[in-house]
């Protein structure tokens, strides 16, 4: 079973069954029981089983499979494919990452009617790399995958909420990763997170629409629309906020747009940034957590006279640079100390530190948000870096380790 069998069989299925073909294949060749793809949901806190092949008698009450504790947690976490002898018939259960450029796409399960050598294990983590990529170039085609990401309901402001986030909610660099995470209100506000890699800059921005459901969801809309268009016609970060300004102020009726807008040279490591009236980034350094306190302009689309200051932002190889919106800091979680949290979690990967984050605002709201809370992680390495090692997708000297038991600190 080969790399180019494998991506040929994909492609000549169809798109919703590329999966199942690929499946097949792995089963027939290692003899295994059954073969799967679990695809991770909008949280990164579940999975749900898609494609198959063969079955097995599990435990499992539902499609949805909450992550937490479990051996798939530990898989995404870790990044290394693990092995568990099930004791039933003697089968032995394999579980790869199915991983792209560190973005946790999903995991690929199989049960095998023994332990895998080595080369088994070397060709199930290929496998699983070119299942991503599979992923990846049908998810335009077909709604199944996205199907599979939502384990509970959208509203139409969260669907359209959603279709503004970038595909790959996490990303991997020499210079650096970057992972965003977002839970909506129960009354879905207007957050956004987006990211671009250029040849030689990386884009971030958080923003936060005013508002909430539909009409805070449209006016997101119109802001990322106009940064995006801006930033791909190749303007600089000026010109990105002022194009964004305009379009909220002339067809935004009346709203604004809270934002920071963030770029990184891959070059030389200069970084700048614009804050269009929102709250201050967390920078993390030598374990020790600041607040950066940048000049603060008006919103986007505000109606006063106003123009974007660009700022330099001081970041140095080894810095976390956390990018968040208010729903963060809620009233609700006055207790929750960010900082503190921040430096908890630094052993995580940004992948996993942004939806530990997340659970934290969440956990101290009791489930229930007033509003959107968003956040993104960023990572910076620095220049001197030029290549990682990721031959399954992922850069296991960045990974996170396995999950704490249950009750223990954040990050340990």
């Amino acid at each position: 079973m080969t790399l180019a069998g494998t991506l040929a069989a994909a492609e000549a299925a169809a798109p919703v069954e590329s999966l199942d073909v690929v499946a097949r294949m792995l089963k027939e060749h290692l003899g295994a029981a059954s073969v799967s793809f679990l695809i991770t949901d909008f949280t990164g806190g579940s999975v749900v089983r898609l494609g198959a092949a063969g079955s097995v008698e599990t435990d499992e009450a539902a499609r949805r499979i909450t992550l937490r504790g479990t051996l798939y947690d530990d898989v995404i976490r870790t990044q290394r494919p693990s092995v568990e002898d099930i004791g039933e018939g003697g089968l032995v259960r394999l579980v790869a990452p199915v991983t792209n450029r560190g973005d946790a796409i999903g995991l690929l399960e199989l049960f095998l009617p023994a332990a895998p050598d080595a080369e088994v294990m070397q060709e199930v983590s290929e496998t699983a790399h070119a299942l991503a990529y599979i992923v990846i170039a049908n998810r335009s085609f077909t709604d199944v995958y996205q199907w599979g990401r939502r384990t509970v309901p959208l509203s139409l402001a969260a669907e359209i909420q959603h279709r503004l986030l970038p595909a790959s909610l996490a990303c991997e660099a020499a210079q650096f990763a970057v992972a965003g995470a977002l839970e909506p209100a129960d009354h879905v506000g207007g957050d956004t997170f987006d990211y671009v890699v250029d040849r030689d800059t990386v884009q971030l921005s958080v923003t936060d629409a005013m508002g909430h459901d539909v009409d805070a969801a449209l006016l997101a809309t119109l802001l990322v629309g106009a940064l995006r268009r801006a930033r791909r016609a190749g303007a600089d970060l000026a010109e990105q906020g002022h194009q964004g300004d305009q379009a909220v102020h002339e067809h935004g009726r009346q709203g604004y747009v809270t934002g920071q807008l963030l770029r990184i040279s891959l070059r030389d490591g200069t970084a700048e940034f614009i804050n269009a009236g929102h709250p201050w980034p967390l920078r993390m350094r030598d374990g020790q957590v600041q607040e950066i306190t940048p000049k603060v302009d008006m919103p986007f689309g505000f109606h006063a006279p106003h123009s974007y200051r660009v700022q330099s932002l001081d970041l140095r190889p080894g810095d976390r640079l956390v990018m968040l919106t208010d729903g963060m800091l809620e009233r609700n979680a006055h207790t929750l100390d960010l900082p503190d949290l921040v430096v908890r979690t630094r052993a995580l990967h940004p992948r996993e530190a942004a939806r530990a984050l997340i659970a934290a605002v969440v956990e101290a709201n009791h489930g229930h948000l007033q509003d959107d809370a968003t956040v993104m992680c960023l990572d910076w390495q620095g220049i001197g870096l030029s290549h990682r090692d990721a031959d399954t997708g992922a850069n296991l000297a960045d990974a996170s380790a396995p999950s704490p038991p249950e009750g223990t600190t954040c990050g340990q």
